[in-house]
């Protein structure tokens, strides 16, 4: 039993990494996601851009729609309360809902967040964490435009990605800064829609080049890539997460190899009377290796449940990163987890396997351990 524990809280560490692993590098984009790009600063999120190029942006060939996503940081009640952090963004309401066409919401309150200056929507998810309801009189201060915006909410929208997110009207900022304000006519970045996922690397590499000298030279790059490069931050996320998972499993190795070891050297004298009944090494061998791989695949399926309960968990946390809210133990990630298990219940075990078969019957019987 302590055995399998061992190798079931291994197990369920490394099943949440190649979880993680998965889901942030080997996630596929939704279609809608496939045609979405995001063209910020090529220096940083923090500069901003002229909000003129918006319009030269839309008369690039290829480019359905474009809107601003400018990130506004307001905090609601007490920033110092974690579960009041979520994402609030000023956008242009007709030209967003146009680009992030997954979302969903009543024609009426789709409406409402167009035609209201001050109106706001927010995503179900978040609605249901921070108990929103329409019509309520929410409060963000940003210390980025050093201004306290109130909003009434008008629509509540489904997001199949869960993502906890406010969006605004950039013309209600924009008002509420003042013409004369030097934030006034900037965005933080830009989103933009293709016509194809064909035309986006053109797209992509026409508005770089076309702001190559500009003031504020742009980095234009597809929504997966924008997401990814948050975890850039942290540096090398692959080599990081696959060392890890190196060292976790040759921790598993050496664990479940002393194991087998004390337990099959504890045994040589039965050994030794399976041999005199008829037992053949190689059956002797087999064995043992089948004990082995069934206990390590028993520590690998509790260890899969344990992953998949974390990976639940995490998924109702507060999203820094989209990539969280799919993570998962897919089958494909179970199904590797679990060969890697009896990979490890087979290598640990063979070297005394083959040495408790290949003793003599005089050598095992006479055996004290």
């Amino acid at each position: 039993m302590l055995t399998i524990s061992s190798i079931a809280i291994s197990l369920c560490l490394l099943g949440v990494l190649m979880a993680i692993y998965r889901s942030l590098f080997m996630g596929q984009a939704t279609p809608a996601q496939a045609l979405r790009l995001v063209c910020s600063h090529k220096v940083s999120l923090a500069q901003s851009m002229p909000i003129s190029y918006e319009g030269r942006i839309r008369a690039v060939p290829g480019v359905r729609d474009v809107t601003v996503w400018q990130w506004f940081g307001g905090t609601y009640k007490d920033s110092r309360d974690p579960n009041n952090f979520f994402a609030n963004f000023a956008v242009e309401p007709e030209h967003f809902l146009n680009i992030r066409s997954e979302y969903t919401m009543p024609e009426d309150q789709r409406q409402a967040f167009e035609h209201q200056r001050s109106g706001c929507v927010v995503s179900d998810s978040l609605a249901k964490r921070l108990n929103f309801r329409l019509g309520q009189h929410i409060t963000l201060k940003s210390d980025i435009f050093n201004v306290a915006l109130e909003f009434t909410l008008v629509g509540i929208y489904h997001d199949p990605q869960a993502e906890d997110t406010l969006y605004f009207n950039r013309l209600y900022l924009r008002e509420t800064l003042g013409a004369t304000s030097p934030m006034a006519d900037t965005a933080g970045a830009f989103q933009i829609q293709a016509d194809s996922v064909a035309d986006v690397p053109r797209i992509a590499k026409a508005i770089d080049t076309m702001f190559d000298n500009s003031p504020a030279p742009t980095r234009t790059q597809s929504e997966r890539q924008f997401q990814l490069s948050f975890v850039s931050f942290i540096g090398n996320l692959k080599v990081f997460l696959l060392a890890i998972c190196g060292a976790v499993t040759f921790t598993i190795l050496l664990v479940s190899a002393n194991t087998i070891s004390m337990s099959v050297r504890e045994r040589v004298r039965e050994v030794g009377i399976l041999k005199t009944l008829g037992f053949t090494p190689g059956a002797i061998l087999g064995i043992v290796l089948s004990e082995s791989v069934v206990i390590s695949l028993i520590g690998g399926v509790v260890g899969c449940f344990l992953a998949a309960g974390l990976c639940a968990v995490v998924r109702q946390a507060p999203a820094y990163i989209a990539a969280t809210r799919t993570l998962s133990m897919t089958p494909s990630v179970v199904l590797l987890a679990l060969c890697i298990a009896a990979f490890i219940g087979l290598v640990s075990s063979f070297l005394p396997a083959y040495s408790a078969s290949r003793t003599s019957i005089l050598d095992s019987l006479r055996y004290t351990g």
